[in-house]
């Protein structure tokens, strides 16, 4: 008999319950009992979604990011949040977030706040994780406590519980070193302690154990692969079961390594990586259990059930019950319940399978492998209709869009000067001063803003009572950004739910859901659109509020669009096409909207492109491709312009020190980017690499709440004047500041605006 599990499951709840419940207790207005409580009823719940399964995870469910748990367990605190009291959750948010709560007992334990925890994206999705921090001195010492709770709670609720872990060569692959130590000598001290942790579970009862080392898909240097060896060798005497996982790529050259491991299972991602099953059956000791990713559980497509058996039914006779089958990685990427949506076009949704559909999809494939087709030639025959029904429909496929695609040249991307000839016709036209001012682009979605929204998208607001609305938040914007006296204005982007979907409402070829949500970090929640067809735009998007933005100032005011990629890689893309052609046409569409905001007198056109690092694929001999066709989308967007318009762009938590001359290559008049949290240390790539453009190394952390003081900002932007010429220094925070509070930006802002005219006065 085949055996199900899953990887792990959203933890968010399908009504965003976790999100609401955080921000509760963050503001105080919620006790830390409540919060517990409600995460115990989340786990509750989710574990009797997964009933059916054979292993269910435990261990998944975290408050904030579970590469944070994983430090907290191992004992591996930033110094300092060493030895403050209270709670451990407290301390917990005090690395996530700076904080934990605005009450004034919190204010006076942590002094105000301290440095949040550098954070950064997983692997290649927009999931972001708090990264581990190393001394050469760093000690581990075990918490089992969280995991112990969660484990005592599922088996009080009857189930079979597989607890999940990150594994320790991940682990230490994921961190960063605070001074000049090598994380891997830290190795010897980490292992004794998840033995130790191997140890506990084995004392409760617990079976198997799934330890992710997902670090196996990407490309590994000698030291990285005897650390396997090391690892996995001081832990193979425990009595448990240990299941390895890897997903989001393919083994490759790593293939033998993770077979020669002393593990009893091995998970790979048969999304990625089915054309290694073979080989993996040979090298694969034929006493270990191989679990098959048939699911992709990144993308909200349904499977082509009929398919995936053709090539299942032959592992599971080769196999029998060394098969197990599960999703391709956690199902933490994609939304709850699909049953939710019942505003979603009925074809379209016939096409869609989130989180628990998922799981439907595994019982199906598993019912069929034991007991044959004819158990569930139902589910088959429905699953197939809709499949045929998404490859055969009208609406997918616009002949026009494939046309202007393929008339795409490379003139299409260039400017009409180099820009040493265009940045002093932008700086006359513009009239700055140095170290200009700006922001990223949004401003506090208040509670005023999130009522009209929803008052228009019930139809309680006419289009005028809902343009009226917007029309006021964004003087308001206007307004406080003259009275902080910001250099360059931005709209503030009131009628904006989020960059991405925005946009995606307004071109043909997405679709939507109401309850779509999937975790970005901590209490941040998106809900990426539906690009289920070929791109276009049918009407401009952003220009009348652009333009009436600007009337109500004589400064510089920012066009605010996202950028091709970023689009791309926020969205459920279609899975039918190749992602660069989707890219182009996105391209496109975005390109007449940067030409038609240059013809309505916008001096300064900002195209974001935070997920530009994000979709790189994970081993890079593979880089130069995605590359190739992302740098170029992004200037097909943007190289319309004349030479006097000022293109900008943002990138935001990415590490992009080893994509730099591709970043110099998209010839963004000016980047601004996130740089806060890491002290400034992204900016060690200019130390080699001569940027050619204006760069704004973001200087306020808009995801914690804390307030950068003046003489902060200084020290930052000091830090960045030392690699790049401070006459082509701009001042900005690190990414747009719709998370934030009004009483939060102000006295930030404020300070930062102090902060760059001292910058004139000291440094030029």
């Amino acid at each position: 008999m085949v055996t199900t599990h899953n990887l792990g499951f959203p933890r968010i709840g399908a009504k965003r319950e976790l999100k609401f419940a955080l921000e509760n207790y963050w503001k105080g207005q919620s006790s830390r009992d409540e919060l517990k409580a409600l995460g115990a009823q989340l786990r509750e719940r989710h574990w009797a979604d997964q009933r059916d399964l054979d292993l269910a995870p435990i261990g998944d469910f975290s408050f904030y990011d579970q590469v944070l748990d994983m430090s907290f367990t191992l004992g591996n605190l930033p110094k300092r949040v060493q030895g403050f009291h209270g709670d451990t959750l407290d301390n917990y948010f005090r690395v996530a977030r700076g904080r934990s709560t605005q009450s004034a007992e919190d204010h006076a334990a942590c002094c105000g706040g301290v440095a949040a925890g550098e954070m950064t994206k997983w692997f290649d999705t927009n999931y972001h994780y708090i990264v581990p921090e190393f001394h050469a001195d760093t000690n581990f010492s075990l918490d089992p406590s969280r995991l112990l709770q969660q484990l005592a709670q599922a088996q009080t609720q009857g189930v079979n519980a597989k607890p999940v872990i990150v594994g320790p060569v991940t682990y230490l692959w994921l961190g960063k070193a605070k001074d000049d130590s090598d994380r891997l000598a830290l190795l010897p001290k980490l292992l004794p302690v998840y033995g130790a942790l191997l140890d506990t579970l084995t004392a409760q009862g617990v079976e198997w154990v799934q330890i992710d080392e997902p670090i196996l898909v990407t490309e590994l240097d000698a030291e990285w692969r005897q650390a396997f060896r090391t690892a996995y060798a001081a832990l193979e005497t425990r009595r448990i079961k240990l299941l390895l996982a890897t997903y989001f790529g393919q083994l490759q050259d790593n293939l033998t390594l993770a077979c020669s491991l002393p593990v009893d299972g091995l998970h790979i991602d048969a999304i990625n990586a089915r054309d290694e099953i073979g080989a993996l059956i040979r090298e694969l000791p034929v006493n270990r259990v191989l679990s098959v990713g048939a699911i992709n559980g990144r993308n909200i497509w349904k499977t082509d059930l009929g398919a995936t058996l053709d090539w299942l039914e032959p592992l599971a006779r080769q196999l029998g019950e060394r098969l197990w089958i599960a999703p391709s990685c956690s199902l933490l990427h994609v939304p709850v319940d699909l049953s939710s949506e019942q505003k979603l076009d009925p074809e379209i949704r016939s096409w869609l399978a989130f989180a628990l559909q998922k799981l439907d999809e595994l019982k199906v494939l598993a019912c069929a492998l034991n007991h044959g087709r004819a158990s569930v030639a139902d589910a088959l025959a429905a699953d197939a209709a809709a499949i045929d029904s998404r490859r055969a429909s009208p609406r997918v496929h616009n002949p026009v869009v494939k046309a202007a695609v393929e008339r795409i040249t490379a003139a299409l991307g260039q400017r009409q000067s180099p820009y040493d000839v265009r940045a002093p016709k932008q700086a006359a036209r513009l009239k700055l001063p140095a170290f200009p001012t700006t922001t990223i682009g949004s401003f506090p979605q208040t509670a005023d803003i999130r009522h009209a929204r929803s008052q228009f998208k019930a139809g309680e607001l006419n289009e005028a009572g809902y343009q009226a609305a917007m029309h006021a938040e964004i003087a308001r914007s206007v307004r406080e950004q003259e009275t902080l006296n910001l250099d360059v204005l931005v709209h503030g982007e009131a009628e904006r739910n989020d960059m991405v979907e925005y946009f995606g409402e307004q071109l043909d070829g997405y679709a939507f859901s109401q309850f779509g949500w999937v975790q970005s970090y901590g209490s941040r929640c998106v809900k990426p659109p539906i690009l289920f067809g070929d791109i276009s735009r049918p009407k401009a998007m952003t220009v009348e509020w652009i333009r009436y933005a600007q009337s109500l100032t004589d400064k510089p005011m920012k066009g605010m669009l996202t950028g091709p990629v970023t689009i791309l890689n926020w969205s459920f893309v279609r899975d039918d096409q190749p992602r660069s052609v989707s890219c182009h046409q996105l391209a496109l569409a975005i390109r007449d909207e940067v030409l038609d905001l240059e013809q309505a007198g916008i001096r300064v056109i900002q195209i974001d492109e935070a997920a530009l690092r994000e979709g790189l694929p994970l081993r890079r001999s593979q880089w130069n491709a995605y590359l190739d066709w992302a740098v170029e989308s992004f200037r097909i967007t943007a190289n319309g312009v004349r030479d006097e318009t000022q293109i900008h762009t943002h990138m935001c938590y990415s590490e992009f020190n080893d994509i730099i001359a591709s970043i110099a290559g998209m010839d963004a008049d000016v980047i601004t980017i996130e740089t806060s949290r890491s002290d400034m240390e992204l900016l060690d790539a200019f130390d080699s690499f001569k940027y050619p453009n204006e760069i704004g190394p973001g200087v306020y952390d808009i995801h914690s709440p804390n307030i950068p003081s003046e003489a902060h900002i200084v020290e930052l932007m000091k830090k960045a004047a030392e690699r790049i010429p401070a006459e082509r220094l701009w001042v900005n925070p690190d990414c747009g500041l719709k998370t934030r509070q009004w009483a939060e930006v102000l006295p930030a802002l404020t300070n930062m605006v102090a902060a760059a005219k001292t910058l004139r006065s000291q440094v030029l």
